[in-house]
């Protein structure tokens, strides 16, 4: 990547939740680079530590319980975990924002829509109330709804509405970074497809970096550039579209892909990955998937499992691609 153009630059980012007497490990030594206007995909299972990687970008993992053990977050070549908490408040919705997941618990049920909209342009910039409020019309406008709706409450507006409602107080003050969590989770399929349209076209008007967290391989398909396949806390395997869909290399990530029905391939029956997730909170040593993988080895059970490059740009976390004497 050129590093005139990085706008983010995660390293060896730990993250760990301490509840009671034990340690529940949600992010383990995550890594990964993003340049101005690209988008990352970060694709896994539920509780493999996407959403908490995005919180710990955001510095919004809660304290107590949780806490930035360990790594950088370099943003625009700062890093975010030395910056006092009022120096996140005014980053946070102006140069990065994020998309939550849920926007019936994203949104204010006792404020109109336009208020919420509004207090963003407000908190990060100098104008009057009815000059935020104009500009929360126009951010209406701009994700389909109209401008005129601003006095309505959230509970007025379907499911899609809200979600482009959220969309339009992330994009508000046009940051530089969007995280998107599972932003099309609660939607069905033709509303999904709007949704990630607006995204990618809002993404391009305003030359938007983006981290879209999923589990759906052809929604990343759509709109990213880059793919991240999350385990257990750690990035498995790292690479461009071409690298991850054409060129798949870890075990996890052909899981993955073989429990996908496809329309050109008469199959009687999908092939899910046998077994769980391990528990983060007691963590196997060695490689998080032995257990589930198919070409695991005793090997593979014991000491710090290295990422190999096995081209320019793809990353995998496994010892089969690890040559003999390294």
């Amino acid at each position: 990547m050129n590093d005139s153009k990085r706008i983010l630059e995660v390293k060896d980012l730990t993250i760990h939740y301490f509840v009671d007497k034990s340690v529940v490990k949600a992010v383990n030594g995550i890594s990964f680079e993003l340049d101005q206007g690209e988008s990352l995909g970060l694709v896994g299972e539920t509780g493999a530590g996407k959403t908490t990687t995005a919180l710990g970008i955001m510095r919004l993992v809660p304290n107590p319980p949780g806490r930035i053990v360990s790594g950088s977050i370099l943003y625009k070549g700062e890093d975010l975990t030395k910056k006092s908490e009022e120096d996140m408040r005014r980053i946070r919705g102006h140069e990065i924002s994020m998309i939550f997941q849920d926007p019936m618990t994203a949104l204010n049920p006792v404020l109109t829509v336009g208020d919420q909209i509004a207090e963003v342009v407000s908190l990060h910039q100098n104008v009057t109330k009815k000059e935020a409020l104009r500009k929360a019309m126009e951010m209406m406008e701009m994700v389909g709804i109209e401008g005129e709706r601003c006095n309505e409450y959230p509970h007025q507006f379907s499911g899609g509405m809200q979600q482009r409602i959220v969309i339009a107080i992330a994009l508000a003050c046009n940051p530089s970074l969007l995280l998107a969590d599972e932003p099309t989770t609660a939607l069905d399929v033709t509303i999904q497809e709007q949704v990630l349209h607006l995204i990618e076209t809002l993404k391009k008007r305003f030359g938007t970096s983006l981290i879209l967290i999923t589990h759906d391989l052809g929604v990343v398909a759509e709109v990213c550039d880059r793919v991240g396949i999350v385990y257990a806390g750690q990035i498995v395997e790292y690479g461009t579209l071409e690298h991850i869909y054409n060129r798949t290399a870890h075990p996890y990530t052909l899981g993955l892909f073989g429990s996908i029905p496809y329309f050109d391939k008469k199959v009687r029956r999908l092939k899910p990955i046998a077994g769980l997730m391990p528990d983060p909170a007691n963590l196997p040593s060695g490689c998080v998937f032995a257990e589930r993988c198919p070409n695991a080895r005793e090997a593979c059970r014991c000491g710090d499992i290295p990422v190999t490059e096995i081209e320019s740009g793809h990353f995998v976390r496994c010892l089969n691609f690890v040559k003999e004497g390294k």
